[in-house]
């Protein structure tokens, strides 16, 4: 046997051996390997503008970067989130479609809406949580100082004095606004009328003018208000105390047991994409999340959220739902 020919019998080995590992390689892992090979699809489910589209671009361009792929950011907004969210879930399940989830889409609506175009169990691969922002107590600054109203407590005592006299404005029927002054009613044993709105902006001003008594409204959008003076805050309705207003006492440290809501979202991708992307894109997210200005963003408006793996996401978005079950029968609140 010629040299020439022992040479091509051994590269013509090493190549079929390369061809049977590369073959015997997990199709999941072969494709983490090659992607993102073009640009990436970001769907915000909500208008221009706001916080969540805000930090939905800002973290775009930092993951962009470390991809190595443009991101291409839109907004599709309407049904409360459901709209964008639809595409995200009939997308090919490829990783190359993301958007922002929410508590609205991923824990709320499923209860509230009759019927969703979507299944949030089965049509949804989270990605990792972004931001957890408390929501706040609020009191028209008027109202307050005529009926010597400071705390909580304060509030509660003159709902159960005033039966069905309070009123609480939100953004919307079944928004986060509503389902927590609902829940205050149930744990509070008072009774206090809702009214909403179309927005979080026009329920604030309704709150500024008087025209209703308290709301619950998300901190990012509010703390300029509280910190004007504005309104009176009376306290936050997550478990912790919020950096941005260390002196806001909790719900239950005010003395409202069992009082847990937080607005939070996250980023979402296509149910069915394989995991070895899905866990691509969360060290990907996890490592923009800990950018300076980033996390600037993330404190200025009241979060403080440490990133979670995949796995560990999927597991609250999980328990968020089920809580979400009773509050939402609670309130009453339902769309067709």
């Amino acid at each position: 046997m010629s040299r020439f020919s022992l040479s091509r019998r051994v590269v013509t080995g090493s190549a079929l051996a390369l061809a049977v590992g590369l073959s015997a390689a997990p199709p999941a892992a072969q494709a983490a390997g090659a992607y993102p090979d073009k640009p990436l699809r970001f769907i915000v489910p909500y208008a221009p503008g706001g916080p969540l589209d805000t930090t939905s671009r800002l973290l775009a361009q930092k993951v962009s970067a470390e991809l190595g792929q443009p991101i291409v950011v839109e907004n599709r907004a309407g049904a409360g989130g459901d709209i964008g969210a639809d595409l995200i879930a009939k997308a090919k399940p490829d990783g190359y479609t993301l958007g922002m989830g929410a508590v609205a889409i991923n824990a709320i609506n499923p209860w509230l809406y009759s019927k969703l175009p979507f299944n949030p169990d089965k049509d949804f691969a989270p990605v990792i949580i972004v931001a957890s922002v408390p929501n706040v107590l609020e009191v028209n600054l008027a109202f307050a100082q005529k009926n010597n109203i400071k705390t909580v407590h304060d509030l509660i005592a003159y709902a159960k004095a005033h039966p069905g006299k309070l009123n609480f404005g939100s953004g919307g029927n079944g928004s986060a606004g509503h389902l927590a002054g609902a829940l205050l009613n149930l744990r509070a044993g008072i009774k206090t009328e809702h009214i909403p709105y179309q927005g979080a902006a026009p329920a604030q001003l309704a709150l500024l003018s008087g025209q209703s008594d308290f709301m619950f409204d998300n901190l990012a959008s509010s703390a300029g208000l509280i910190k004007d003076g504005k309104v009176l805050a009376l306290a936050v309705t997550t478990t912790k105390r919020s950096s941005l207003l260390p002196d806001l006492p909790t719900m239950e440290q005010a003395g409202v047991k069992n009082f847990d809501l937080g607005t939070w979202f996250g980023i979402i991708t296509t149910g069915g994409t394989p995991q070895a992307i899905v866990n691509k894109l969360n060290k990907a997210y996890s490592d923009a999340l800990r950018q300076p200005d980033v996390r600037k963003l993330l404190l200025s408006m009241g979060s403080e959220i440490e990133p979670m793996s995949a796995a560990q996401f999927t597991e609250f978005v999980k328990r968020e739902k089920a809580k979400y079950k009773e509050i939402v029968k609670v309130s009453g609140a339902h769309v067709n």
